[in-house]
């Protein structure tokens, strides 16, 4: 019966949303009192994208907590959707309850949310979740008015010990931890003892706007993530691209999402999957994927084993470009910034840095290019970057250096003309 009910739920939604007009400025199902919304059901049309943070490693898991992930979007809408993940779990994940709220105005530390707005998150209907090895669920439909360029508390409570904990380590942000029992409903904070500066098992956030025409994914490393930036002040360069694309007229907006792990590579596994093997699950399951800023490469010219052969670069970047092209993606490659200076610097290691650059630059592989080596290095020095932008290991950027890089992508190449791309399964829910 709890089958029937779904597919019966489901089969509603997607009726609703097929009669709602991409023009339209609220939803057939918009709130009209508390707790009013859409039905369960993961229809992907009017969905886009505002929040994203990639798995990048597992840590031990928290039975009995509640973990209160704050997480910052991009664009609003009439209603969320949540991705839980236990993607680099080894043993099933038990979800005991989500919810999902807006956090204390003017308070980005602050483990309170604002009265009146926690709402359930369910799955199939049912308030817990066991997520497979491997996998990410999405939640049915939360009806919560999710404001654009806001903080979301979103809390999981983990009754038992499901083995290692899907998480992203460099969150740069205040998150929180309730360690005696389920307290995802709470809207008072205070039973929130302690804090961690990780999101765990949340990997995104999806808004209901017919209005917004798509999102953009920015892949990379941990100038992507953010180090360097302020923390728990979204000051990493999409956070300030997404402020940018706000500006837009409405039709123009974007949703920006984060998949920038610290220490990721391209050609290698090591912190996190490698770019090219998290494609599917960072980029193409994501919410209404328009366009792609790819801007990776440095942890492979500099780590160890370093990688000095600009040929498996270029091999790289062009199958990222033909599946994100065989999807209906933009694609636009960044260039790789200079790190003069810092301690995995060397002459030969640069001469790689400047051959895949002037691939990246020259070889039409990408629909686009933003030249953030051209913006942020020292003329002075090109080897190294601007002392104004560096945090002083020659190679992560200050709150200056990551807006002077957002500032550097002409939005007119993430346009949205055209048709949408086709969706991609790659998650279950």
């Amino acid at each position: 019966m709890v089958s029937i009910r779904h597919v019966l739920s489901t089969l509603a939604v997607t009726l609703t949303l097929a009669l709602v007009p991409l023009t339209a400025a609220t939803p057939a199902w918009a709130d009209t009192g508390p707790g009013a919304g859409p039905a369960s059901g993961h229809s992907d049309r009017g969905w886009v994208g505002t929040w994203e943070a990639a798995a990048s490693g597992t840590v031990p898991g928290l039975p009995g907590n509640s973990i209160r992930n704050v997480v910052h979007t991009s664009v609003g809408g009439h209603a969320a959707r949540i991705r839980v993940s236990n993607r680099l779990g080894t043993a099933p994940l038990e979800l005991g309850a989500a919810t999902v709220a807006l956090q204390e105005a003017g308070a980005p530390k602050s483990p309170n949310a604002i009265a009146g707005t926690a709402r359930p998150a369910t799955f199939h209907g049912r308030t817990s979740v066991t997520v497979p090895v491997g996998e990410d669920v999405v939640s049915d439909p939360v009806p919560l008015r999710v404001p654009a360029d806001t903080n979301l508390l979103i809390t999981l409570f983990t009754p038992n010990d499901s083995g290692p904990a899907t998480y992203h380590r460099s969150a740069l942000q205040t998150s929180f931890l309730a360690p005696d029992g389920d307290h995802t409903a709470d809207e008072d904070g205070a039973a929130f003892t302690a804090t961690t500066s990780s999101w765990y098992y949340v990997t995104g956030v999806d808004v209901f706007s017919p209005r917004t025409p798509g999102s953009v994914v920015t892949l990379g490393d941990s100038i992507t993530d953010g180090s360097g930036s302020t923390a728990s002040a979204n000051r990493r360069w999409p956070d300030r691209l997404a402020t940018r694309l706000r500006e837009l007229p409405p039709g123009r907006q974007l949703g920006v999402l984060n998949a920038g792990i610290s220490g990721n590579r391209v050609l290698l596994d090591g912190t996190g999957p490698s770019a090219l093997s998290r494609l599917d699950a960072d980029v193409f399951s994501r919410g209404n994927v328009r366009a792609l800023i790819v801007m990776e490469g440095i942890n492979d010219i500099k780590g160890n084993p370093n990688q000095t052969d600009p040929a498996a670069f270029a091999d790289a970047y062009r199958r990222i470009a033909e599946q994100a092209h065989a999807r209906g993606i933009r694609v636009i490659g960044g260039t790789i910034t200079p790190y003069g200076g810092n301690g995995g610097y060397t002459e030969a290691r640069e001469s790689v840095r400047q051959a895949v650059n002037d691939f990246i630059r020259n070889s039409g592989t990408f629909d686009a290019v933003v030249d953030f080596d051209a913006v942020v290095r020292d003329p002075a020095d090109p080897h190294r970057i601007l002392p104004a932008y560096d945090t002083g290991d020659h190679l992560h950027f200050n709150d200056a250096g990551l807006q002077a890089m957002a500032d550097a992508v002409d939005l007119a190449e993430l346009r949205t003309g055209g048709s949408r791309p086709a969706p991609v399964a790659a998650t279950k829910g």
